[in-house]
Order: C-alpha cells, then structure tokens, then sequence
C-alpha cells in the first residue's frame, strides 16, 4: 500500500494536530516559554520572550537558547506531516546579538523533502523584525507517528 500526503484543509488540520501533540510532550520548548504561534505543512512559527536567566556572562542572550528555539521551530515544522522525524543534522549562523526583554521568532521552511530527508531553514528575527540567527536543519524520518 502505498503512503499519500494529505493536502488543502486536511493537511492543514493534520500539522495543527501533530503540533498540538509535540508541543504537549515538549517539557524543553515549554520551560523556555516558547509558544507555537503558526504552523502548516512544512512551516512553523514559534516565539519566546528572552529572559534575564537566558544571558550568558557577556550579558546577550547565549547562544545556546537561540539555538534551542530555532531547533523547536524546526521539529514543529518537519514533523507536521504525522511522520516521526528527528534531526540529523544542524548549523548556525548567529548574525546579532539578542537581549534580555527581546522577543524572538524563529519562522522555520521546509527547502527540500524525500521519503526520508529534510532540509529546513529556520530564520529567528527580534521583535523588530531583525535577523538575529540563520538556522539550517537536516530532517531524518524514524518510524512512527507524531499524533494518533
């Protein structure tokens, strides 16, 4: 038998549900107070407000955290189609600093995807609207669904 993608609406209420799902079971995404404020099939939007206990020792955000929501936006987006995927793979280009009291999106895109790959560009702005990090990921799919 072989696997269809969904399209139009039912995809679309399929990424809901799949995010709805990986969100519940992401205790990382939900301690750094990240919130998913979008997603469809292959994309996702997902925000967070930088807090003073997220700068590091030269007093910006670290680099680490950063990282941590362009790598959620990333999962959100690449296991939107009910496909259990992992990342194999994953740069950073950090290209300003953010602050404590900034609020950071991460806006991740789906570039490429075969049965079993992914690659995803995930690009997190500030609150003005400026790039602060260009994020690329490599997806791998695992056996398995993202929700029931």
């Amino acid at each position: 038998m072989e696997e269809t993608t969904p399209t139009g609406p039912e995809a679309q209420r399929l990424a809901e549900r799949c995010a709805a799902a990986l969100y519940e079971r992401d205790r990382a995404s939900q301690s750094f107070g990240m919130s998913l404020s979008a997603v469809r099939p292959g994309w996702a939007r997902v925000s967070m407000s930088v807090r003073e206990d997220m700068t590091n020792g030269h007093g910006v955000c670290h680099g680490g955290v950063v990282f941590m929501l362009a790598d959620s936006a990333f999962a959100f987006a690449c296991n939107s189609y009910n496909e259990a995927t992992v990342a194999a793979a994953a740069a950073i280009d950090f290209l300003q600093a953010a602050h404590a009291g900034d609020t950071l999106v991460a806006e991740a895109r789906e570039l490429w995807r075969t049965r079993r790959n992914g690659i995803y560009e995930i690009v997190v702005c500030n609150q003005r609207n400026e790039r602060l990090a260009l994020f690329r990921g490599r997806s791998y799919r695992i056996d398995g669904q993202v929700a029931e």
